[in-house]
């Protein structure tokens, strides 16, 4: 029972990790140190480990951080006490670590860092050849990024039809490439025909979303054409129910 106390400190550590990156990359794209997003002023350390209101504004932190190192944690415990047969405690949680990045990042700036793809794609490919061996992992990657790229295509033209239609400009785009880097990772990881079922289960669960929150613009008369919604966290929350719950 004594051992508990390994996974709980390597949860909270990671939620640490998570926050700080999620903080810094999309912002000044290096290691750096965090900031106060309204004033920018650097966060001492230890208050920004603890979670404490900037220094010189007052500005208090967000929920996020919380929330993160209360999911990192709670996790690694899951992960710790119910492992998933054949699926290594840290290989496991290393992969939760890089997803749960990307779902944060996505979520709040809509962007995904080619230098996190690169990272997560040599990951997801020693993590996809250790679950299913090189030839399935690595059609499951061609075809996760193969089928992305086309949606990706067709949503470019699609766009810039309605925009020539409707007399509008816009920079808005209906799938970024960084969804089409993670569906290639993500094929990596759930190999060949699974990724299939995790693109089926992010594209439903991404439009029924999307039309819920068309049609709350449409009641509150705030519709905005072509407001763009993160696609990532659909695509990870599909892979993490195919890897860690089916």
């Amino acid at each position: 029972m004594n051992l508990i106390i390994i996974p709980v400190l390597l949860g909270w550590l990671s939620g640490w990790l998570v926050n700080y990156l999620a903080d810094v990359l999309p912002v000044t794209r290096r290691f750096s140190r965090p900031a106060c997003p309204n004033c920018q002023t650097p966060y001492p350390w230890g208050h920004y480990l603890l979670f404490h209101n900037c220094t010189t504004c007052g500005t208090p932190r967000k929920w996020r951080p919380l929330v993160i190192q209360a999911v990192l944690t709670v996790t690694a415990v899951l992960l710790w006490i119910f492992p998933r047969p054949g699926f290594p405690f840290a290989m496991a949680f290393i992969l939760f670590i890089f997803l749960s990045l990307v779902f944060v990042i996505d979520l709040e700036h809509r962007l995904i860092l080619h230098p996190v793809s690169l990272v997560g794609a040599l990951l997801a490919l020693v993590i996809g050849i250790y679950l299913h061996g090189i030839v399935i992992t690595l059609i499951g990657g061609a075809v996760g990024f193969g089928v992305m790229l086309a949606f990706y295509f067709i949503g470019e033209l699609y766009v810039r039809y309605m925009s020539k239609k409707r007399g509008i400009s816009t920079d808005e785009v209906a799938l970024g490439f960084g969804d089409v880097n993670l569906s290639g990772i993500l094929g990596l990881l759930l190999g060949w025909p699974l990724i299939s079922a995790g693109l089926l289960f992010a594209v439903l669960a991404g439009g029924l979303i999307s039309l819920f929150i068309i049609l709350g613009m449409l009641i509150a008369k705030k519709y905005k054409a072509f407001t763009a919604i993160p696609y990532a966290p659909f695509l990870i929350l599909s892979a993490l129910y195919l890897l860690y719950i089916l």
